[in-house]
Protein backbone atom coordinates (compact mmCIF):
# COMPACT_ATOMS: atom_id res chain seq x y z
CA UNK A 1 0.00 0.00 0.00
CA UNK A 2 2.87 2.31 1.33
CA UNK A 3 4.32 1.57 -2.50
CA UNK A 4 1.54 2.64 -4.18
CA UNK A 5 0.81 5.51 -2.42
CA UNK A 6 4.39 6.75 -3.67
CA UNK A 7 3.36 6.55 -6.83
CA UNK A 8 0.72 8.41 -6.93
CA UNK A 9 2.56 11.02 -4.68
CA UNK A 10 5.32 11.19 -7.52
CA UNK A 11 4.05 12.89 -10.77
CA UNK A 12 7.46 11.85 -12.15
CA UNK A 13 7.66 8.61 -11.92
CA UNK A 14 7.76 6.70 -15.59
CA UNK A 15 5.27 4.07 -14.53
CA UNK A 16 2.88 6.13 -13.51
CA UNK A 17 3.27 8.76 -16.32
CA UNK A 18 2.70 5.42 -18.37
CA UNK A 19 -0.87 4.10 -16.49
CA UNK A 20 -1.62 7.36 -16.86
CA UNK A 21 -1.36 7.67 -20.70
CA UNK A 22 -2.57 4.34 -20.97
CA UNK A 23 -5.68 4.96 -18.91
CA UNK A 24 -6.49 8.60 -20.56
CA UNK A 25 -6.13 6.41 -24.21
CA UNK A 26 -8.60 3.82 -22.63
CA UNK A 27 -10.90 6.72 -22.14
CA UNK A 28 -10.67 8.09 -25.45
CA UNK A 29 -11.50 4.83 -27.09
CA UNK A 30 -14.39 3.98 -25.01
CA UNK A 31 -15.98 7.59 -25.85
CA UNK A 32 -15.51 7.46 -29.65
CA UNK A 33 -16.84 3.62 -29.23
CA UNK A 34 -20.00 4.87 -27.41
CA UNK A 35 -20.52 7.54 -29.66
CA UNK A 36 -20.25 5.52 -32.98
CA UNK A 37 -23.14 2.93 -31.62
CA UNK A 38 -25.10 5.54 -30.01
CA UNK A 39 -25.49 7.19 -33.46
CA UNK A 40 -25.49 3.97 -35.36
CA UNK A 41 -29.51 2.78 -36.44
CA UNK A 42 -28.85 -0.73 -34.60
CA UNK A 43 -31.29 -2.14 -32.61
CA UNK A 44 -29.04 -2.24 -29.26
CA UNK A 45 -27.27 0.53 -28.00
CA UNK A 46 -25.65 1.45 -24.90
CA UNK A 47 -27.38 3.57 -22.45
CA UNK A 48 -25.97 7.02 -21.15
CA UNK A 49 -26.22 5.87 -17.55
CA UNK A 50 -23.88 2.85 -18.14
CA UNK A 51 -21.10 5.08 -18.50
CA UNK A 52 -22.23 7.56 -16.05
CA UNK A 53 -22.36 4.36 -13.33
CA UNK A 54 -18.76 3.61 -14.83
CA UNK A 55 -17.25 7.05 -13.99
CA UNK A 56 -19.11 7.37 -10.67
CA UNK A 57 -18.29 3.66 -9.59
CA UNK A 58 -14.93 5.59 -8.44
CA UNK A 59 -14.48 7.87 -5.16
CA UNK A 60 -13.95 11.24 -5.67
CA UNK A 61 -10.47 10.93 -4.31
CA UNK A 62 -10.03 7.97 -5.79
CA UNK A 63 -10.73 10.31 -9.44
CA UNK A 64 -8.55 13.43 -7.85
CA UNK A 65 -5.54 11.68 -7.26
CA UNK A 66 -5.55 10.02 -10.64
CA UNK A 67 -5.90 14.21 -11.61
CA UNK A 68 -2.97 15.05 -9.30
CA UNK A 69 -0.78 12.72 -11.37
CA UNK A 70 -0.68 15.58 -13.77
CA UNK A 71 -1.06 18.55 -11.44
CA UNK A 72 -0.24 17.33 -7.95
CA UNK A 73 -1.47 20.76 -6.64
CA UNK A 74 -5.65 19.12 -7.37
CA UNK A 75 -4.80 16.66 -4.52
CA UNK A 76 -4.09 20.11 -1.93
CA UNK A 77 -8.12 19.85 -1.09
CA UNK A 78 -8.40 16.45 -0.12
CA UNK A 79 -8.69 16.47 3.78
CA UNK A 80 -5.50 15.49 6.15
CA UNK A 81 -4.66 11.95 6.17
CA UNK A 82 -6.36 10.98 2.83
CA UNK A 83 -4.33 8.35 0.88
CA UNK A 84 -4.58 7.60 -2.29
CA UNK A 85 -5.88 4.08 -3.87
CA UNK A 86 -3.67 1.34 -4.43
CA UNK A 87 -3.14 0.66 -7.92
CA UNK A 88 -4.01 -3.20 -8.17
CA UNK A 89 -7.73 -2.07 -6.42
CA UNK A 90 -7.94 0.93 -9.07
CA UNK A 91 -7.12 -1.93 -12.19
CA UNK A 92 -9.06 -4.68 -10.99
CA UNK A 93 -12.11 -2.36 -10.51
CA UNK A 94 -11.81 -0.73 -13.69
CA UNK A 95 -11.52 -3.74 -15.53
CA UNK A 96 -14.32 -5.82 -13.47
CA UNK A 97 -16.47 -3.39 -12.30
CA UNK A 98 -16.84 -4.77 -9.02
CA UNK A 99 -15.97 -2.34 -6.24
CA UNK A 100 -13.86 -3.82 -3.47
CA UNK A 101 -15.09 -4.11 -0.20
CA UNK A 102 -18.81 -4.05 -1.44
CA UNK A 103 -20.29 -7.38 -2.37
CA UNK A 104 -23.24 -5.60 -3.60
CA UNK A 105 -21.39 -4.70 -6.53
CA UNK A 106 -20.39 -8.75 -7.07
CA UNK A 107 -24.16 -10.20 -6.44
CA UNK A 108 -25.76 -7.40 -8.71
CA UNK A 109 -24.14 -8.85 -11.88
CA UNK A 110 -24.84 -12.37 -11.19
CA UNK A 111 -28.38 -12.37 -9.54
CA UNK A 112 -31.45 -11.54 -11.27
CA UNK A 113 -33.12 -8.47 -9.56
CA UNK A 114 -30.43 -8.25 -7.17
CA UNK A 115 -29.47 -4.70 -8.49
CA UNK A 116 -32.69 -3.24 -7.76
CA UNK A 117 -31.71 -3.06 -3.91
CA UNK A 118 -28.32 -0.97 -4.78
CA UNK A 119 -29.85 1.96 -2.77
CA UNK A 120 -28.57 4.03 -0.20
CA UNK A 121 -30.42 4.69 3.14
CA UNK A 122 -30.17 8.24 3.64
CA UNK A 123 -31.58 8.26 6.91
CA UNK A 124 -33.22 4.51 8.36
CA UNK A 125 -36.45 4.63 9.81
CA UNK A 126 -37.59 2.26 11.99
CA UNK A 127 -36.82 -1.25 11.41
CA UNK A 128 -36.29 -0.24 7.80
CA UNK A 129 -32.38 -2.21 6.12
CA UNK A 130 -31.70 -3.38 3.31
CA UNK A 131 -33.85 -6.54 3.71
CA UNK A 132 -36.84 -4.13 2.68
CA UNK A 133 -36.11 -1.46 0.71
CA UNK A 134 -39.33 -0.13 -1.33
CA UNK A 135 -39.95 -2.52 -4.47
CA UNK A 136 -41.46 -1.34 -6.95
CA UNK A 137 -43.85 -3.79 -8.98
CA UNK A 138 -43.42 -3.97 -12.85
CA UNK A 139 -46.68 -5.55 -14.41
CA UNK A 140 -47.19 -6.38 -18.04
CA UNK A 141 -48.84 -3.42 -19.34
CA UNK A 142 -52.21 -5.22 -20.03
CA UNK A 143 -52.43 -5.52 -16.35
CA UNK A 144 -52.25 -1.89 -16.55
CA UNK A 145 -55.68 -1.40 -18.15
CA UNK A 146 -57.82 -3.81 -16.06
CA UNK A 147 -60.56 -2.01 -14.78
CA UNK A 148 -62.71 -4.00 -12.10
CA UNK A 149 -65.91 -3.13 -10.78
CA UNK A 150 -65.39 -3.08 -7.16
CA UNK A 151 -68.16 -3.09 -4.70
CA UNK A 152 -68.54 0.81 -3.15
CA UNK A 153 -68.37 -0.62 0.82
CA UNK A 154 -64.27 -1.46 -0.25
CA UNK A 155 -64.08 2.23 -1.24
CA UNK A 156 -65.69 3.57 1.65
CA UNK A 157 -63.87 4.91 5.33
CA UNK A 158 -65.26 3.24 7.78
CA UNK A 159 -64.07 5.58 10.63
CA UNK A 160 -66.19 8.76 11.42
CA UNK A 161 -64.86 11.74 10.06
CA UNK A 162 -63.70 14.37 12.48
CA UNK A 163 -65.41 17.75 11.88
CA UNK A 164 -63.29 20.08 9.59
CA UNK A 165 -62.57 23.43 11.30
CA UNK A 166 -61.57 26.74 9.25
CA UNK A 167 -57.92 26.66 8.25
CA UNK A 168 -56.80 29.82 9.98
CA UNK A 169 -54.55 30.34 6.96
CA UNK A 170 -54.77 30.08 3.28
CA UNK A 171 -53.54 30.58 -0.44
CA UNK A 172 -55.83 33.03 -1.24
CA UNK A 173 -57.60 30.87 -4.05
CA UNK A 174 -54.14 30.03 -5.43
CA UNK A 175 -53.10 26.55 -5.97
CA UNK A 176 -49.70 26.15 -4.62
CA UNK A 177 -49.31 21.59 -4.69
CA UNK A 178 -49.44 19.59 -7.49
CA UNK A 179 -50.39 15.84 -6.74
CA UNK A 180 -49.90 13.11 -9.05
CA UNK A 181 -49.46 9.43 -9.72
CA UNK A 182 -46.45 8.48 -12.27
CA UNK A 183 -47.84 5.02 -11.43
CA UNK A 184 -51.47 5.79 -11.45
CA UNK A 185 -52.55 1.78 -11.85
CA UNK A 186 -50.61 0.92 -8.76
CA UNK A 187 -53.68 -0.38 -5.79
CA UNK A 188 -54.43 -2.12 -2.60
CA UNK A 189 -55.55 -5.50 -2.47
CA UNK A 190 -58.29 -4.62 -0.15
CA UNK A 191 -59.41 -1.80 -2.58
CA UNK A 192 -59.89 -4.86 -5.04
CA UNK A 193 -61.75 -6.69 -2.37
CA UNK A 194 -59.29 -9.14 -3.02
CA UNK A 195 -57.86 -8.95 1.17
CA UNK A 196 -55.28 -11.52 1.77
CA UNK A 197 -54.59 -12.64 -1.90
CA UNK A 198 -51.07 -14.19 -1.57
CA UNK A 199 -50.32 -12.52 -4.70
CA UNK A 200 -49.61 -9.34 -4.40
CA UNK A 201 -49.08 -8.88 -8.24
CA UNK A 202 -53.11 -8.68 -8.56
CA UNK A 203 -52.91 -4.98 -6.79
CA UNK A 204 -53.13 -3.06 -9.97
CA UNK A 205 -56.07 -1.47 -11.78
CA UNK A 206 -56.37 1.12 -13.82
CA UNK A 207 -59.85 2.75 -12.42
CA UNK A 208 -59.65 1.59 -8.58
CA UNK A 209 -55.77 2.61 -7.74
CA UNK A 210 -53.24 5.45 -5.93
CA UNK A 211 -55.55 8.10 -7.72
CA UNK A 212 -57.97 7.10 -4.35
CA UNK A 213 -55.08 8.56 -2.19
CA UNK A 214 -54.07 11.31 -3.98
CA UNK A 215 -57.70 12.94 -3.74
CA UNK A 216 -57.89 12.03 0.21
CA UNK A 217 -54.38 13.99 0.11
CA UNK A 218 -55.53 16.84 -1.51
CA UNK A 219 -58.66 17.44 0.22
CA UNK A 220 -56.64 17.52 3.42
CA UNK A 221 -54.58 19.66 2.07
CA UNK A 222 -57.37 22.14 1.06
CA UNK A 223 -58.87 21.65 4.77
CA UNK A 224 -55.33 23.16 5.90
CA UNK A 225 -55.65 25.88 3.66
CA UNK A 226 -53.13 25.05 1.23
CA UNK A 227 -54.68 24.80 -2.37
CA UNK A 228 -54.37 22.00 -4.00
CA UNK A 229 -54.63 20.12 -7.71
CA UNK A 230 -54.89 16.35 -7.83
CA UNK A 231 -53.92 15.21 -11.58
CA UNK A 232 -55.87 11.89 -12.14
CA UNK A 233 -54.14 10.61 -15.41
CA UNK A 234 -54.55 7.08 -16.67
CA UNK A 235 -51.00 6.32 -16.89
CA UNK A 236 -51.69 3.12 -18.26
CA UNK A 237 -53.47 4.03 -20.93
CA UNK A 238 -51.24 6.87 -21.79
CA UNK A 239 -48.60 4.55 -21.90
CA UNK A 240 -50.32 2.16 -24.17
CA UNK A 241 -51.33 4.84 -26.41
CA UNK A 242 -47.71 5.86 -27.04
CA UNK A 243 -47.04 1.78 -27.24
CA UNK A 244 -44.12 2.24 -24.61
CA UNK A 245 -43.77 0.04 -21.20
CA UNK A 246 -44.24 0.29 -17.67
CA UNK A 247 -40.81 1.83 -17.62
CA UNK A 248 -41.58 4.95 -19.13
CA UNK A 249 -44.19 5.91 -16.88
CA UNK A 250 -42.14 8.95 -15.52
CA UNK A 251 -41.58 9.92 -19.11
CA UNK A 252 -45.16 10.37 -19.15
CA UNK A 253 -45.91 11.84 -16.11
CA UNK A 254 -42.70 14.44 -16.41
CA UNK A 255 -45.11 16.02 -19.93
CA UNK A 256 -48.04 16.11 -17.07
CA UNK A 257 -45.99 17.95 -14.66
CA UNK A 258 -44.45 20.43 -16.91
CA UNK A 259 -47.98 20.95 -18.41
CA UNK A 260 -49.23 22.06 -14.48
CA UNK A 261 -46.18 24.31 -14.40
CA UNK A 262 -46.65 26.35 -17.93
CA UNK A 263 -50.35 26.95 -16.67
CA UNK A 264 -49.51 27.74 -13.26
CA UNK A 265 -46.77 29.72 -11.78
CA UNK A 266 -48.13 29.71 -8.22
CA UNK A 267 -46.92 25.43 -7.50
CA UNK A 268 -44.65 25.46 -5.41
CA UNK A 269 -44.87 21.70 -4.06
CA UNK A 270 -44.76 18.42 -6.40
CA UNK A 271 -45.67 15.56 -5.10
CA UNK A 272 -45.75 12.39 -6.45
CA UNK A 273 -47.54 9.03 -4.95
CA UNK A 274 -46.86 5.94 -4.70
CA UNK A 275 -47.53 2.29 -3.36
CA UNK A 276 -44.85 0.16 -2.27
CA UNK A 277 -45.14 -3.52 -3.86
CA UNK A 278 -44.01 -4.83 0.45
CA UNK A 279 -46.37 -6.82 2.35
CA UNK A 280 -48.40 -5.87 5.56
CA UNK A 281 -45.86 -6.56 8.14
CA UNK A 282 -43.20 -4.30 6.49
CA UNK A 283 -45.81 -1.67 5.38
CA UNK A 284 -47.93 -1.27 8.73
CA UNK A 285 -47.29 0.77 11.88
CA UNK A 286 -49.67 0.84 14.77
CA UNK A 287 -49.78 4.30 16.49
CA UNK A 288 -52.25 4.78 19.99
CA UNK A 289 -53.80 1.88 18.93
CA UNK A 290 -54.39 2.60 15.43
CA UNK A 291 -53.09 1.17 12.25
CA UNK A 292 -51.06 3.65 10.05
CA UNK A 293 -49.82 2.75 6.46
CA UNK A 294 -45.91 2.95 6.61
CA UNK A 295 -44.37 5.85 4.25
CA UNK A 296 -40.79 6.20 3.06
CA UNK A 297 -39.56 8.86 0.50
CA UNK A 298 -37.61 7.95 -2.52
CA UNK A 299 -34.66 10.09 -4.40
CA UNK A 300 -33.12 10.40 -7.41
CA UNK A 301 -29.60 10.58 -7.16
CA UNK A 302 -28.87 11.24 -10.82
CA UNK A 303 -30.64 14.48 -10.18
CA UNK A 304 -27.53 16.61 -10.46
CA UNK A 305 -29.52 18.80 -7.35
CA UNK A 306 -30.63 16.30 -5.65
CA UNK A 307 -29.47 17.49 -2.31
CA UNK A 308 -32.16 19.97 -2.11
CA UNK A 309 -34.71 17.10 -2.62
CA UNK A 310 -33.02 14.90 -0.12
CA UNK A 311 -33.10 17.76 2.51
CA UNK A 312 -36.84 18.27 2.18
CA UNK A 313 -37.29 14.47 2.44
CA UNK A 314 -35.03 14.35 5.61
CA UNK A 315 -37.27 17.29 7.22
CA UNK A 316 -40.50 15.73 6.22
CA UNK A 317 -39.04 12.64 7.62
CA UNK A 318 -38.40 13.94 10.74
CA UNK A 319 -41.47 15.48 11.70
CA UNK A 320 -43.00 12.56 11.20
CA UNK A 321 -40.85 10.97 13.27
CA UNK A 322 -41.54 13.44 16.21
CA UNK A 323 -45.62 13.63 15.10
CA UNK A 324 -46.23 9.99 14.28
CA UNK A 325 -43.22 7.74 16.03
CA UNK A 326 -42.50 4.64 13.49
CA UNK A 327 -44.81 6.01 10.43
CA UNK A 328 -41.96 7.26 8.38
CA UNK A 329 -39.89 4.24 7.00
CA UNK A 330 -36.97 6.76 5.87
CA UNK A 331 -35.15 8.33 2.89
CA UNK A 332 -34.44 6.08 0.50
CA UNK A 333 -31.32 7.29 -2.67
CA UNK A 334 -31.52 5.47 -5.70
CA UNK A 335 -29.73 5.56 -8.60
CA UNK A 336 -28.13 3.37 -11.89
CA UNK A 337 -29.23 0.91 -14.12
CA UNK A 338 -33.20 -0.17 -14.24
CA UNK A 339 -34.40 2.53 -12.14
CA UNK A 340 -35.27 5.90 -12.86
CA UNK A 341 -32.99 7.61 -11.04
CA UNK A 342 -34.75 11.16 -11.22
CA UNK A 343 -37.82 11.16 -10.78
CA UNK A 344 -39.34 13.98 -12.42
CA UNK A 345 -37.39 15.62 -9.19
CA UNK A 346 -35.06 18.10 -10.96
CA UNK A 347 -38.17 20.02 -11.60
CA UNK A 348 -38.44 21.71 -8.32
CA UNK A 349 -36.25 21.26 -5.23
CA UNK A 350 -40.05 20.85 -3.24
CA UNK A 351 -40.50 18.11 -5.59
CA UNK A 352 -41.12 14.46 -3.74
CA UNK A 353 -41.86 10.91 -4.34
CA UNK A 354 -43.79 9.54 -0.99
CA UNK A 355 -45.08 5.57 -1.45
CA UNK A 356 -47.71 5.29 0.70
CA UNK A 357 -48.35 2.08 2.18
CA UNK A 358 -47.61 -1.50 0.33
CA UNK A 359 -50.34 -3.87 -1.18
CA UNK A 360 -51.96 -5.01 1.73
CA UNK A 361 -53.00 -1.29 3.04
CA UNK A 362 -57.14 -0.80 3.71
CA UNK A 363 -58.26 2.80 3.23
CA UNK A 364 -58.95 3.34 6.73
CA UNK A 365 -54.74 2.66 6.96
CA UNK A 366 -54.08 4.90 4.15
CA UNK A 367 -56.47 8.00 5.05
CA UNK A 368 -55.07 8.31 8.26
CA UNK A 369 -51.55 8.73 6.63
CA UNK A 370 -53.08 10.85 4.61
CA UNK A 371 -53.82 12.79 7.39
CA UNK A 372 -50.84 12.25 8.74
CA UNK A 373 -48.79 13.71 5.49
CA UNK A 374 -51.33 16.99 5.39
CA UNK A 375 -50.04 17.89 8.33
CA UNK A 376 -46.25 17.98 8.25
CA UNK A 377 -46.31 19.27 4.71
CA UNK A 378 -49.14 21.90 5.60
CA UNK A 379 -46.52 22.68 8.29
CA UNK A 380 -43.74 22.73 6.08
CA UNK A 381 -45.91 24.98 3.99
CA UNK A 382 -46.38 27.77 6.57
CA UNK A 383 -43.20 27.58 8.10
CA UNK A 384 -40.56 27.21 5.45
CA UNK A 385 -41.88 28.08 2.06
CA UNK A 386 -44.67 30.35 2.13
CA UNK A 387 -41.96 32.35 4.16
CA UNK A 388 -39.46 31.91 1.60
CA UNK A 389 -42.29 32.98 -1.31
Amino acid sequence: MKQNAKLFQNPSNSMLRTLSFLMIISLISLFIVAGFISSSETKYRFSSSMMHDWVTSFSNEAIIYAMGTENHYLTQVLPAGSEPPALSLVAFQFITSIKPGDIRSLLGSELPGFALYDAKIHVAGEGTSFANLPVESVPPLNDLLIERDVPSDKLTIQDPKKPVTPPVQTTNGKDVAFIYHSHSYESYLPLLGLEGNKNGDLANDGKTNITLVGKMLGEALENRGIGTVVDESNIGALLNEKGWQHGKAYDVSRTIVQSAMSSNSDFDMFIDIHRDALRKDDTTVTINNEKYARTVFVIGEENPNYEKNLKLAKELHNALKEKYPGLSRGVIGKKGQRVDGVYNQDISPNAMLIEMGGVDNNLEELSRTVEAIADVLSEHYWSVLKVSN
